[in-house]
């Protein structure tokens, strides 16, 4: 799963006091192109404080906080909504084909920023592996500082976080008051990791790791980390014990006792819109949970399979036992899991061209998960990178717990988060030229883990699984995806329990109990984003399976993924639209 939850800072937009007669008066004089160009400029320069700092918008967002104040909050929805209005009023007669892509993608998404507003989320401003007190953390993790004025920024921000602690901290008791709350696992998870932060020793903060890699010849290097450990010390460490305090006395007495978002205040209602903006379709909880079930079976087939050809005699429970328990199948070092890792993507990169036409010019690297956040984190992340600020992007791996760390579901794993999964994905969207800054960082989860999923799968044709362990470890991972599909819309929907939801995970995948654990409250402080990676790689298995038999021998695998990487992250009926003309262009006949 990429990361894509952190922050960026919004900037003032036009004024809104101007009337949309008065607009529409003035734009009759631009071009179609200029006025889609100013619009998307201005819709830009709101920013949005769910997306990354550093993937793009405003060139200053990376050194500010958002501001995520209701009043603030009202003010970027109510500017949508006027961008939003006049968008449609100026429809696409006269823009060029990308032109009218970028005017469809900024209405969708506008849509969904305007639709996500009024349900307020800002009430609820940290899950179980996210939230505003580790983005900062995300923040150091890529950022490189290289002259007294980069440092003296950061340390800037470190000396603003108490405000930021605060004011995320007076929406969350909005959310108490409201009834707006996390589940009862998720709110003592973010405790338990609330208290970690405040208990770390000044000499290993991350927040400190920017300073402390400054060049060694730079003058006054040593005053500036001296600056920055006081920042720590005198503004950051009292936020942090501030929140815990928060949590402890005020939102886990009051966190939800069940665990369905549908029982939230308008609840219902709100999942239905999850389910839609994750999976970017019409389906409803109910198609998903059997579109699961019948995954569920479908995988478990394969699964079958691949144990025979490893020559175990037994059934499948007695298989996956076997896996969870052999030592030949597991790490003994935090570094072995890293040079596995690496290993296994050079292996993937060597097969890379033979697959894409165009790849990107950023390269990636493999990290480990920082010891600070490791623990109750997710087994594996993709970081994005940044060539303009000296970034690569990094394939993050959890080296924590070894023994719930089995080296047959790492291939799968390495190709979902770095190539040719979520590296490939987002550094070629990022690259895209001759199209507006929101294109190259747009991100719908359908889409991208969709296609990190698909990634998955296409490892079996570039002979990344060398042997059937690795093999069912993919199938493994399939099934967990599957899976997901029954126990988010089980969970938030059918009223489930954790037991009923961990049952899919724990009779059909060979996952770690461990990894289990953590994404089941993954998904209860999360609903709905499990969703998206079935849903959108079966979509774009459904494309490539059309192109194929409509093309036959005039199919090109490779032109096919250029077909899906090209343009961007695209909601799932906009990209069968594209695959569609791309197959009539080809020479086949579209649905």
């Amino acid at each position: 799963m990429t990361h894509l939850r952190s922050w960026r800072a919004g900037l003032a937009g036009a004024c809104i006091g101007v009337s949309l007669a008065v607009l529409a008066a003035s734009a009759a004089w631009a071009s179609p192109s200029d006025t889609l160009t100013g619009l998307v400029a201005r819709y830009e320069a709101l920013g949005d404080p769910g997306e990354d700092p550093d993937s793009g918008g405003a060139a200053d967002a990376r050194w500010r906080l958002p501001d995520v104040s209701p009043a603030a909050d009202a003010d970027r929805a109510a500017r949508l909504k006027t961008i939003q209005a006049e968008l449609t009023a100026m429809g696409s007669k006269g823009l060029s084909d990308e032109e009218r892509l970028t005017r469809d993608l900024l209405l969708y998404s506008l849509k969904d920023r305007i639709e996500a507003a009024a349900f307020d989320e800002a009430r609820m401003p940290f899950s179980s592996d996210g939230g505003f007190d580790v983005m900062m953390l995300y923040r150091a993790s890529g950022m490189t500082l290289k002259t007294e004025a980069e440092a003296r920024r950061w340390i800037g921000l470190l000396n603003a976080m108490p405000g930021w602690y605060a004011a995320n901290i007076d929406n969350a008791r909005r959310g108490v008051k409201t009834g707006f709350v996390q589940a009862a696992p998720t709110a003592q998870a973010v405790l338990e990791r609330a208290q970690r932060a405040a208990a770390t020793p000044l000499a290993d903060d991350p927040l400190l790791a920017p300073l402390r890699a400054l060049p060694a010849g730079l003058a006054n290097r040593a005053a500036l980390i001296a600056e920055g450990e006081k920042a720590v010390t005198d503004k950051v460490a009292p936020a942090r014990a501030g929140f815990v305090t928060f949590m402890a006395e005020e939102y886990v007495p009051h966190a939800a006792k069940s665990l369905a978002a549908s029982d939230l205040p308008d609840g219902r209602r709100y999942y239905a819109f999850l389910v839609r903006r994750h999976t970017t379709t019409e389906m409803t909880p109910d198609q998903i949970h059997q579109l699961g079930l019948s995954e569920v079976a479908r995988i478990r087939a394969r699964m079958r399979d691949a144990m025979k050809a490893a020559g175990f005699q037994g059934d499948l429970p007695a298989f996956i036992a076997m896996l969870r328990k052999d030592p030949r199948f597991y790490a003994t070092s935090r570094q072995q899991l890293l040079e596995k890792s690496s290993e296994i993507a050079k292996r993937a990169d060597d097969q890379l061209p033979a697959h894409f036409g165009v790849l990107p010019r950023l390269t990636y690297g493999v990290r480990p998960v920082p010891a600070s956040i490791e623990k109750g984190y997710t087994t594996g992340r993709y970081f994005g990178g940044d060539p303009k600020v000296g970034r690569a992007g990094g394939l993050m791996i959890n080296t924590s717990e070894l023994d719930q760390r089995p080296l047959y579901e790492l291939p799968a794993l390495v190709l979902h988060e770095g190539a040719p999964g979520h590296h490939i994905q987002t550094s070629l969207a990022q690259e895209q030229t001759g199209v507006p800054a929101f294109r190259q960082t747009l991100y719908f989860n359908a889409y991208g883990e969709g296609w990190g999923l698909y990634s998955e799968w296409l490892g079996e044709e570039m002979g990344i699984y060398r042997d059937p362990y690795e093999l069912f470890g993919r199938l493994s991972y399939e099934m967990w995806r599957a899976c997901r599909l029954v126990a988010d819309t089980g969970m938030h929907w059918k009223g489930w329990t954790l037991d009923q939801a961990r049952a899919c995970f724990t009779d059909n995948t060979a996952l770690s109990p461990v990894n289990i654990e953590v994404e089941l409250k993954r998904y209860v402080s999360w609903p709905g984003q499990a969703l998206a990676y079935k849903v959108g790689e079966l979509k774009l298995l459904e494309l490539r399976h059309r192109a194929e038999a409509k093309l036959g021998d005039r199919f090109d695998e490779r032109a096919f993924h250029d077909a899906v990487l090209l343009h961007g992250s695209l909601p799932l009926s906009l990209l069968e639209t594209r695959i569609d003309a791309w197959i009539a262009e080809q020479g086949g006949k579209a649905r």
